[in-house]
């Protein structure tokens, strides 16, 4: 049996009785903290090493959203839906205080549980890391600044829900023919700072693995997402408290999967969210910046240097 704060599946069945994989790593003691993954995405992260979250006195729970992985399938899930798996993995595992951190897709999903009528009480502080806003933002074009990848995974233009689903499932199988296949194509796709970010050995690995893990059961999950992101988040972004729920948001200025107006966006959106937009960092430096955003997460006050990477390390 798997013990607390190894690696490891576990099942938690949401009030529909919905499965939801889910896997618990770090300090089994420390400061629970809820990662929502990326579009496509798993509980395999990227997430720093059950170690280095020991260290930091972190219990991290990542799972796959519904569709993904191991979690059952919920066709027609909303972003706001991401709250009710959050609710049932945190009563299984008797947590009543917890934080939330999303990166890129898993940014909506994050900030949904911050909003939820449900889980306001329950949780402490949300991070959104490199997030996209809703397609329907007032006075934002939402397609400025993205590349051209993504634009067609999102389907620009009207939105052709039947063109997005096939290319999503041409692009699944294309992956699970090749499992290099995603991540040499986003590849081509990369400025310079995100290049520069994939060339780290470790990280490009973590990546690789939870595209793996993200599409074993098929493309469901990735086509459930893209549908959610692209229609109504059904939630109020205005109705998130962030004097109870401090919202910190992270953008790199030269992200062109999730451009960094995003980001500015959502924040004017929250009042009293705070957000930090650095220079010369895009998309995948959101991998490298979890660590410090973790840190923050869990309250604590020694700070996290640039040294402290997801990848391995010396000594660890």
């Amino acid at each position: 049996m798997t013990q607390d704060g190894e690696p490891g599946g576990r099942f938690a069945y949401r009030a529909d009785n919905k499965r939801v994989a889910y896997e618990v790593t770090g300090d089994p003691k420390g400061f629970p903290i809820f990662l929502m993954h990326g579009t496509p995405g798993s509980l395999r992260g990227p997430k720093p090493r059950s170690i280095v979250l020991y260290r930091m006195g972190i219990r991290l729970i990542a799972y796959d959203r519904p569709g993904y992985g191991d979690s059952e399938r919920f066709e027609g899930r909303d972003v706001a839906d991401a709250a009710r798996d959050v609710e049932a993995i945190a009563d299984q595992l008797e947590l009543e205080r917890f934080a939330v951190v999303g990166r890129s897709g898993g940014g909506p999903h994050a900030l949904a549980c911050a909003a939820d009528e449900l889980l306001r009480g329950r949780v402490t502080r949300v991070a959104v890391l490199v997030s996209l806003a809703p397609s329907d933002a007032i006075e934002l074009s939402w397609f400025d600044g993205m590349n051209s990848d993504n634009v067609r995974a999102f389907g620009a233009g009207s939105f052709d829900t039947d063109e997005v689903v096939e290319e999503i499932r041409q692009r699944a199988a294309r992956a699970a023919e090749d499992p290099r296949f995603l991540l040499q194509d986003l590849m081509t796709h990369m400025g310079p700072p995100d290049r520069r970010a994939i060339n780290d050995a470790a990280i490009r690995g973590l990546i690789f693995d939870t595209y793996q893990e993200a599409l074993r059961a098929g493309p469901y999950g990735w086509i459930d997402d893209v549908l959610a992101l692209r229609r109504s988040w059904k939630f109020d972004l205005g109705a998130i408290d962030t004097q109870a729920t401090p919202v910190r948001l992270w953008h790199g200025a030269d992200d062109t999967f999730a451009p960094a107006s995003h980001g500015e966006w959502l924040a004017g959106q929250i009042p009293g969210a705070e957000i930090e937009v650095q220079p010369d960092a895009a998309h995948f430096d959101a991998v490298r910046e979890l660590p410090r955003i973790l840190k923050w997460l869990s309250d604590e006050l020694a700070p996290v240097t640039r040294d402290v990477l997801i990848g391995a390390q010396p000594g660890q």
